[in-house]
């Protein structure tokens, strides 16, 4: 994709981006597009830069983290610690940023963070997660799952774009579409 053409869409993602809870307004889902990964590239090093010594890793999950598969174009990263020990010193260091913490938002051992003046990168989510954390395992499992299993990428595919067409303003049925597809493919893959 030319990168003004990429620019336009990632532009029209962050209007419907709401700044104070980060949730998604409208569902767009999207053909994989190869520049996922260097807008990555451009968020993990922004982190790194500022985090870096008190982090073991920056891991891109979700869908944009696999290639093949349609997604939302949104970039969803887990930055890896050892332990709680550190989470503090983490979270000031994105704290000076941009980043403010949101709390676990009912997911164990998952910190998510929301930000502001991030306009020159790529929508993203992030979460920090010690080494340990189940959701971390479960991100990573199925990440590598979907990268080894190009008939999984193409039945997921279709399903979120399907999603998104039936509900393209409205998230819940969005996720509550696609549920069935993903409890299959976690069974696959050994979750849950």
């Amino acid at each position: 994709m030319k990168t003004e053409e990429y620019d336009k869409r990632n532009q029209t993602t962050n209007e419907n981006l709401q700044v104070n809870d980060m949730r998604t307004r409208k569902v767009v889902v999207l053909p994989y597009d190869a520049a996922w990964q260097s807008a990555f590239e451009k968020i993990k090093g922004e982190i790194e830069e500022a985090i870096g010594d008190f982090i073991l890793g920056i891991e891109h999950v979700g869908s944009t983290s696999v290639e093949g598969m349609s997604a939302k174009p949104c970039i969803d990263l887990d930055v890896v610690i050892e332990d709680s020990s550190v989470f503090a010193a983490v979270a000031d260091g994105l704290k000076a940023i941009g980043y403010l913490h949101e709390g676990n938002l009912g997911i164990q051992d998952r910190e998510a963070f929301q930000y502001s003046g991030k306009e020159h990168l790529q929508m993203h989510h992030l979460y920090v997660c010690p080494q340990s954390s189940e959701e971390l395992h479960r991100h990573l499992t199925f990440r590598d799952f979907l990268r080894s299993n190009p008939e999984a990428v193409k039945k997921y595919s279709l399903i979120k774009e399907k999603a998104a067409e039936l509900f393209p303003n409205d998230i819940d049925g969005y996720m509550e579409y696609k549920s069935p597809c993903i409890e299959e493919l976690y069974h696959q893959c050994g979750l849950k």
